[in-house]
């Protein structure tokens, strides 16, 4: 992924725009492997480790924040009774795979 600097804004060539924030300073081990790889990503795009680091690590705390919070609404909603039987749920994931494999079928 390309990008261009403009402080205080940051442009990728996905038109993503992010206000520049203040970052801190955190030290990870990783094997072997994974640096070299990282290394290689960094060669290859021209961008530092630590840029490449950073992007990944913020994806993945994104990502499972999400994850997280998704548990959580599960959870509160079956504190509530707000769920579905077991049976009714698959009763309606089965009629969705039989309208796909028809489709499937039809298009052959």
């Amino acid at each position: 992924m390309l990008a261009f600097v403009c402080w205080p804004m940051l442009y990728t060539t996905q038109h993503k725009a992010f206000t520049m924030t203040t970052s801190t300073t955190m030290t990870i081990r990783v094997s072997s492997e994974t640096k070299l790889k990282l290394e290689r990503i960094a060669a290859d795009t021209r961008r530092s480790k630590s840029f490449l680091a950073a992007e990944a690590v913020s994806a993945y705390v994104d990502r499972e924040l999400e994850i997280i919070e998704g548990i959580k609404r599960g959870m509160a909603d079956a504190a509530a009774g707000r769920v579905v039987p077991h049976d009714d749920a698959m009763a309606e994931v089965d009629a969705v795979i039989e309208v796909v494999e028809a489709n499937r079928r039809g298009n052959r």
